[in-house]
């Protein structure tokens, strides 16, 4: 008798999926948000605050069929000895605890030698949905602690260092379950979560791409994987025939500018509460007006879109997160990502043979450069700052992200010059950079710096020949990490690079440990030559 023909999983996605629905399709959320599914049941779970932390329990899984379950609480929550807390328990169960949990640090271990074993501790392999948790076919690093799935732009600072210790198997394997994800969605969600499927996070694809091709060649791997860089390019520039016939001057996450240039936002597509965050964006929201509140929504989602969830970059009052408008504001560290996603995508058309084809995207990417440059410089402050298109003018906000331009060779070498003596004068502090200068209690601005940021300064940098102030720069931050290592054996989120052993604060949950950036990012910057 013959042996059945083994399923290449990687090249038959649809077999996979069916495969997925056959195993597990009548526990599952389906492709559908938590809040979505069980109504009112999950609005007084989140309101109640049986969870400390609201992401617990739209990560649960339900025990049975989720119709089932919604019935037996319509039936079940008046009757006079009903327990919502001990109904929950009963319906539903955790599947995959923090990722950390149960890890001891072994204090004799290196920094390298404890980066090394956390990235066993952190790798997950889920094949089949788990309620809102979405399968992916191959292993992944999760960043750690509550966020045990894989992250858009966390995975690619992991995969530096994963990279740097030359694991490129797994550097591979997590850029094909984004791809896995751009066939299935048409994009790469926050991260492979029901609830994250309304939004993305900073288009860091094309640098993983770019990554893996050190390895396996650039013309090769970037003309195969030419398909899901065209698809996300078609995510992030998507308009409709209102918006190409200019009567509006914004269409989701593109906008018009005002003298014609396109370039792009942060958006999300629903005007609810983030179901994750759920109480946090209701309590947010008590004192603001009625007709307010859905765009209030909108410009939550958008920042978490951004990964800068929250900062003083996204609102008009520093202090008071109800006047958060990003959907006003056109990041410059989003256009200087979407320039080098269609750099690449006219590279792979020029290795293909095709000079129109190449010529377009060519075209499209010189366009935004110079839109940057026009509407992101300030000459006056000598640095890169966001726009506001609402108010036509430079949002107000000095952050890190005006190192983008440098990052993605955007910035004139005079331009690089200047905002190389801003960065040193304003935002490098004796444990780093700091994100931003305001001091506001949000986990996106100072006194907190965060690994990324880091990396994206530092090469920025380094692009354009400061090396000694990249190489002080990168000093002070392994210092910061260093020393808290010493200190706790621990690779935090984020660190405090003001009081470089003071905690890091802000944020809707605690300081959470393991942690995927920055110990690629750590492990990479130890390893470079």
């Amino acid at each position: 008798m013959k042996k059945p023909k083994k399923i290449d999983l990687s090249k038959t996605p649809q077999a996979f999926e069916a495969q997925l629905v056959k195993l597990g399709g009548f526990r599952l959320f389906a492709h559908k948000s938590p809040d979505e599914v069980l109504g009112d049941l999950f609005e007084q779970v989140q309101l109640s605050r049986m969870y400390g932390d609201g992401k617990t329990f739209v990560d649960l899984v339900p025990a049975k069929r989720v119709k089932r379950i919604t019935e037996e609480y319509q039936l079940q929550r008046h009757l006079p000895d009903f327990n919502l807390q001990e109904f929950i328990a009963r319906h539903f169960y955790v599947f995959d605890a923090d990722t950390s949990s149960g890890y001891v640090s072994n204090p004799r271990n290196t920094p390298q030698q404890h980066i090394n074993e956390l990235w066993k501790v952190l790798e997950r392999r889920n094949t089949r949905n788990k309620g809102s948790l979405l399968a992916l076919p191959y292993p992944y690093i999760t960043p750690g602690g509550r966020f045990r799935e894989q992250f858009y732009w966390d995975s690619y600072f992991i995969m530096l260092g994963l990279a740097a210790n030359d694991d490129y198997p797994m550097v591979e394997g997590m850029v094909k379950n984004f791809t896995y994800l751009i066939r299935k969605f048409g994009f790469i969600p926050s991260a492979n979560r029901s609830y994250f499927l309304s939004r993305s996070q900073p288009p860091f694809f094309s640098h993983m791409v770019e990554l893996l091709a050190n390895k396996k060649g650039r013309r090769t791997t970037i003309v195969s994987y030419l398909p899901y860089l065209l698809a996300e390019h078609r995510f992030w520039t998507k308009s409709d025939f209102t918006f190409r016939l200019r009567a509006l001057p914004e269409f989701r996450r593109v906008v018009r500018m005002p003298d014609g240039e396109i370039l792009n936002r942060y958006f999300d597509d629903k005007q609810t509460p983030r179901p994750e965050s759920y109480k946090e964006d209701v309590d947010a929201t008590q004192s603001t007006d009625a007709d307010r509140i859905r765009q209030v929504y909108v410009d939550l989602r958008a920042a978490a879109e951004s990964g800068w969830d929250f900062s003083s970059r996204w609102l008009k009052n520093p202090q008071d997160i109800t006047t958060i408008h990003t959907s006003d504001i056109v990041p410059v560290d989003l256009n200087c990502l979407l320039f080098h996603l269609e750099e690449l995508i006219a590279e792979a058309y020029k290795v293909l043979f095709q000079p129109l084809l190449a010529q377009r995207f060519k075209k499209q990417a010189n366009a935004r450069k110079q839109a940057v440059l026009k509407y992101c410089w300030s000459e006056k402050n000598k640095f890169f700052y966001d726009y506001d298109f609402v108010k036509k003018c430079p949002a107000p906000a000095l952050t890190i992200a005006g190192m983008f331009p440098l990052f993605t060779g955007i910035a004139t070498p005079e331009q690089a010059e200047s905002a190389a003596a801003t960065l040193r004068k304003d935002l490098l502090k004796s444990g780093g950079l700091q994100t931003t200068l305001e001091d506001t209690g949000q986990q996106w601005d100072s006194p907190n710096g965060w690994a990324p940021l880091q990396w994206v300064a530092i090469k920025g940098l380094r692009r354009y020949g400061f090396d000694e102030l990249a190489d002080e720069v990168k000093r002070r931050w392994v210092k910061t990490n260093l020393q808290v290592y010493t200190r706790d054996y621990k690779m935090v989120e984020k660190y405090n690079v003001v009081e470089t052993l003071g905690g890091a604060g802000g944020g809707e949950y605690p300081l959470q440990d393991g942690f995927g950036w920055t110990n690629g990012v750590l492990q990479a910057l130890m390893l470079e030559k």
